[in-house]
């Protein structure tokens, strides 16, 4: 029998959707962190002829960004969270006042999914004998371990994520000769831009030149406004 359990277990490891809310999170930050920051600096770059003032936007990007990112995924999701027990508390409450009816919507919900009508409702009792409230908290309000809300977790991982992204345009401005430092922000910010979507839709099962091209499109815009910027208002910073 545990033999059995590990082998179920071995296989829904298997599955990448286990992986959708840190990996999306972590996805979008360090996405977020090399192509804010790289774009920030080159809109600086466009218009400086120093390497000083590229170096302090840079740095002030990385920062500001990384913790805008971490709050703003952590408000997020907590706002998920409260919708998420509100609903809880509000199936307890039902199922305490209208058992009858939450058990007839139950197995209406399996009835729905193909079951016959009488292996439905059994399916409904069964469950609701075992563990109600799950029951409908899974089948009713659709929420499960995989999808259920984690704030901190999203905070830390969307936070930690854009520090690792920024910190990559960072040292191309650090290392890097200001002669030609757009382009050369360009093209690192595209190449790690590439590497972290192909990594990304690896880890996810999903496609990678699908990826590739999607990141590379809309990286090359944002970057290239962001230089078209520096350079229309040509303002010179020394």
């Amino acid at each position: 029998m545990k033999e059995n359990i590990k082998t179920i277990d071995n296989y829904l490891d298997n599955h990448y959707i286990h992986r959708s809310n840190w990996l999306r999170a972590a996805v979008l930050g360090a996405n977020d962190g090399i192509l804010s920051t790289a774009s920030l600096a080159i809109g600086v770059a466009a218009a400086s002829n120093s390497k000083e003032p590229i170096i302090l936007a840079t740095l002030a990007g990385l920062v500001a960004g990384a913790l805008s990112m971490a709050a703003g995924e952590y408000v997020s999701v907590s706002s998920q969270t409260d919708v998420e027990k509100a609903d809880i508390e509000r199936e307890k409450q039902e199922l305490k006042d209208t058992p009858e009816i939450e058990l007839q919507l139950l197995a209406e919900i399996y009835e729905k999914r193909g079951l016959k009508k009488d292996t439905a409702l059994i399916v409904a009792k069964e469950l609701t004998e075992q563990d109600a409230l799950g029951a409908h908290i899974r089948d009713e309000l659709g929420i499960n371990e995989i999808s259920q809300a984690k704030p901190i977790q999203a905070a830390f991982a969307s936070g930690a994520a854009f520090t690792i992204g920024g910190i990559l345009p960072l040292l191309v401005v650090l290392f890097l000769p200001l002669k030609s430092i757009e382009y050369s922000l360009y093209g690192f910010a595209l190449f790690f831009l590439i590497v972290l979507g192909a990594l990304a839709a690896k880890t996810g099962g999903s496609s990678i030149s699908k990826a590739i091209i999607r990141i590379t499109f809309w990286g090359t815009i944002a970057m290239g406004l962001s230089a078209l910027v520096g350079y229309l208002f040509n303002v010179k910073v020394v």
